[in-house]
């Protein structure tokens, strides 16, 4: 094992409200203020808070050793400044530690890399802006929406300076290769493409509670046992996850708080294992 990316995911949309024909030119309040709350503050008490408070504690225990990336949309950051701006503090916090990374992405979560490369490259640098005033970070990485990839993108992704994209690391694609390696994206000079390890990914986000799975319970011990299985020469192991899987999908009494906290000691105990963020692995 060379290394383990984790990377988290976290996306808040605007919520619509309901609108009828009759309400063309005179209701131009189309968003649901009261929903988009509720949900924030929410996912913020059962997910954000209590998994940003628990790496920021990993972070410290393990002096660095533990690391890791975010991506956050713009909408997200928009609804946590306006109702949960306790979140932004506690992103803030991780930021400061050196250890965290922030990637950028389309600012909307937007489908606009498909269909306008104009508005595609304008919420790139809207994002971008977003994060460096949030967080003094310039980010190296790039997330497209639902990891969204094609060669096009690829070419554009760098000529915007980038060093790497995230993309899914599909069977119908890979074939008999690895997501466990970096690839260069064809045509490019130099941008790297992260694969996403699906099933290792998906244990934890889709599996961990599912009581019927063959290897439920899962174990910190259990899990590292299978990445420490990883072999052939791989370059690097990447765990992408909705961060909401902490709290929200998988709730706290499904214990997948303690396995946040006990995977990363059970892993660091491998004398090869090391975490590293995104770029860090490029």
């Amino acid at each position: 094992m060379v290394a383990l990316c984790l990377y988290f995911q976290i996306h808040q949309p605007f919520r619509l409200q309901k609108y009828s024909v009759f309400d063309i030119g005179k209701n131009h309040q189309y968003f649901n203020e009261t929903i988009n709350k509720t949900i924030c503050k929410r996912i913020a008490e059962e997910c954000y808070l209590p998994a940003n408070e628990l790496i920021l504690k990993l972070i410290n225990k393990y002096q660095g050793r533990f690391r890791l990336s975010f991506s956050i949309s713009g909408t997200a950051l928009e609804q946590f400044a306006k109702y949960t701006p306790e979140v932004i503090k506690s992103f803030q916090r991780l930021a400061k530690t050196g250890c965290v990374e922030f990637l950028a992405e389309p600012y909307y979560n937007s489908l606009s890399s498909m269909y306008s490369p104009e508005e595609f490259t304008a919420e790139i640098e809207l994002h971008k802006k977003k994060i460096r005033d949030l967080f003094n970070y310039e980010p190296k990485i790039f997330r497209n929406s639902e990891l969204i990839y094609n060669n096009a993108i690829g070419l554009e992704i760098e000529k915007l300076g980038f060093m790497g994209i995230v993309t899914e690391g599909t069977d119908q694609i890979l074939g008999w290769r690895s997501p466990n390696f970096l690839y260069q994206a064809k045509g490019a000079g130099r941008l790297k493409l992260l694969l996403r390890n699906y099933k290792l990914s998906d244990d934890i986000a889709f599996r961990f509670s599912d009581r019927s799975w063959s290897e439920w319970p899962l174990t910190a011990e259990k899990y590292v046992s299978w990445l420490n299985q990883v072999n052939g020469g791989v370059q690097v192991v990447n765990l992408f996850l909705d961060y909401g899987t902490f709290g929200e999908n998988q709730k706290a009494e499904s214990g997948i708080f303690d396995f946040l906290e006990h995977m990363p000691g059970q892993f660091l105990k491998g004398e090869h294992n090391s975490f590293k963020t995104l770029s860090e692995a490029v």
